[in-house]
């Protein structure tokens, strides 16, 4: 019984966590560069970890009767990926070309690299409605005993899943040294972020 309510936490977070989001497009791009990428990763995890244990604490059903509280997460979430996406928009106007040494590892300081991973976790409707209200709603209507399993289990997949795609995008990083291959990459990460923003406005 623990076990099957443990993969059914996996199973959710994975259909929910697998599509490329903000969130994602984040650490995609923090693994490419390698600069402080164990700090951006375990920022999302624990930033999941703590919405999803809100979720299935109860919050997901008090955020469901807050509909204004929403639009203005809405408001602040579209502010903070159009920001995102100009930046990436910029970079793509001006590609620079990936080095991998030190200079270049530490050109985004951890603490702003911390701060973008937070504001793609907590500041972003989509990664809090998946987390705290989908799988934080579902993990609250299992038996008292077996919520710890269904959030381990949803937790667990977003350990393999940000670890998975940040290290994965790593190995890009050589294709990465060519400037043409940043503008296209921060390009549709420019237009990703656009697309977000507009359906976060329409959200509020």
């Amino acid at each position: 019984m623990a076990s099957s309510v443990f993969f059914q936490g996996m199973a959710l977070c994975a259909s929910l966590i697998m599509a490329i989001g903000a969130q994602n497009a984040f650490i995609l791009r923090q693994g490419i560069s390698r600069q402080h990428l164990f700090i951006a990763v375990i920022t999302c995890i624990g930033c999941d970890f703590l919405l999803m244990s809100a979720g299935v604490l109860g919050m997901g059903k008090i955020l469901q009767t807050l509909p204004e509280l929403q639009s203005w997460m809405a408001l602040a979430g579209a502010a903070f990926v159009f920001w995102f996406g100009w930046q990436a928009l910029q970079k793509a106007i001006r590609p620079g070309q990936l080095q991998i040494d030190d200079e270049s590892r530490s050109a985004r300081t951890a603490k702003s690299v911390v701060a973008a991973a937070l504001g793609f976790s907590l500041l972003n409707p989509h990664a809090i409605l998946d987390t705290v209200v989908l799988v934080g709603g579902i993990g609250a209507q299992q038996a008292p005993a077996n919520q710890p399993m269904f959030l381990l289990g949803a937790v667990s997949f977003s350990c393999l899943w940000f670890f998975s795609l940040a290290y994965g995008a790593s190995k890009l990083a050589p294709l990465f040294a060519k400037p043409a291959a940043w503008r296209v990459l921060d390009a549709l990460i420019a237009l990703m972020m656009v697309a977000i923003g507009i359906s976060l406005l329409k959200m509020a």
